[in-house]
């Protein structure tokens, strides 16, 4: 079996990305050789057409997958950090393969609509607060929650539109970048820029860190309507015909791990318990030795396995994925990604024609077939970028 390349996990504008749009997204994937793609937007499928448009007409395949934060009260009272590193129980989760045409309808998808309101209503809070700080050092900041709906997103409103519409006013107030300097100082009270005013990606970031994170003068605390209880995520994985799926944060620079990741075998139990039994890795965050440490050890023990590069930032980085640091991935590394993508569109297609895919009623994985899936996804995909 030809092994092709896959990045499972790619944010787009229908949440927040470095892409402009979903047809760059897919041309550079094109351009780099990667056959794989998947979207992954929070709280979002709005951008599935669009992406199976974009992505089938440069003969790409497309993954059509979700992602939300959800919180285990299970964990959080035990102060646990899970792939969270700053917040005890809170757990990013991501649904892989959901049918498309869309199928979530009734409680389900009034869920995901809710959450995601919530989700958009802090940040239009802390916009607000945002215009508070403007006015108070007598300009305007020019942008408002209709505004940067309207100019910068898809329909979801995140922190990262807002620190753009604040870097996009600096820039249109004061052309000057000593001025926009100055004008920073002021905003962040007393506390210098450290990035070069032209690297828009880390002045965003900067603008985050000071302004719109806890501590912050704009910080807005998200309402515990903002976070679904991780088993209600999984019903709507489920409900929208996707597998549910826990990405590792894995090793930091440092070596470290969260509290929930540094015991692998025991994170791989807790998360069957759960009732996940598929895993991905965000592969510039980690050593290349644990990246091969952990997905070997989550495949042998019947995890499906996947590997992306979010792109959930500014920063434009290569699409063809690699370890931290630029290390090439192994051909083990990229094998195990590739029999996941495979499990992952055989699944979305039998879930779109109405069949059971690779999970059972009850969200579980037949195993027994779990080589018949990859043979199946195998052709699918093969057909699809011939």
């Amino acid at each position: 079996m030809e092994v092709v390349d896959v990045n499972a996990h790619l944010h787009t504008p229908y949440s927040f990305s470095a892409f402009d749009s979903i047809p760059q997204a897919a041309q550079m994937a094109a351009e780099q050789g990667v056959k794989v793609v998947g979207i992954n937007d929070f709280y979002s499928m709005d951008g599935y057409a669009e992406w199976d448009r974009e992505t089938r007409a440069r003969k790409l395949y497309p993954l059509f997958n979700i992602e939300f934060i959800s919180l285990n009260s299970e964990d959080q009272a035990a102060g646990v950090r899970v792939n969270d590193p700053n917040n005890p129980g809170r757990t990013y989760i991501s649904g892989k393969g959901l049918a498309f045409p869309v199928k979530l309808s009734g409680e389900p998808a009034a869920q995901l609509a809710a959450v995601k309101k919530e989700s958009n209503l802090q940040v239009a809070a802390m916009c607000e607060k945002v215009t508070g700080l403007f006015k108070a050092l007598e300009t305007e900041f020019g942008w408002d929650e209709a505004s940067i709906r309207e100019k910068l997103t898809k329909g979801s409103l995140r922190e990262r539109h807002l620190a753009k519409a604040i870097r996009l006013a600096v820039a249109r107030l004061y052309p000057d970048a000593e001025a926009q300097k100055a004008f920073y100082e002021k905003l962040f009270g007393g506390k210098a820029l450290k990035s070069d005013i032209a690297a828009d990606a880390k002045v965003e970031n900067e603008i985050r860190g000071n302004l719109l994170k806890a501590g912050g003068a704009a910080f807005v605390p998200e309402t515990p309507e903002a976070f679904l209880p991780m088993a209600t995520v999984r019903s709507i994985i489920l409900a929208a015909g996707g597998i549910p799926t826990y990405p590792f944060l894995a090793d930091d620079a440092k070596g470290g791990f969260t509290d929930f990741e540094g015991d692998l075998e025991k994170a791989a139990a807790t998360l069957k318990a759960r009732g996940f039994y598929s895993a991905e890795f965000i592969t510039t965050r980690n050593s290349v030795e644990v990246l091969e440490k952990y997905c070997n050890y989550l495949w042998d023990n019947g995890f499906v396995v996947t590997l992306g590069s979010e792109h959930n930032t500014p920063a434009m980085e290569p699409i063809k994925l690699a370890a931290r640091g630029g290390v090439d991935l192994t051909p083990r590394l990229k094998q195990l990604n590739y029999w996941g993508a495979c499990i992952t569109a055989a699944h979305q297609k039998l879930e779109a024609d109405g069949f059971e895919g690779y999970l059972d009623a009850e969200g579980c994985p037949n195993l027994k077939y779990r080589d018949k899936f990859i043979l199946m996804g195998d052709r699918i995909i093969k057909e699809a970028i011939k």
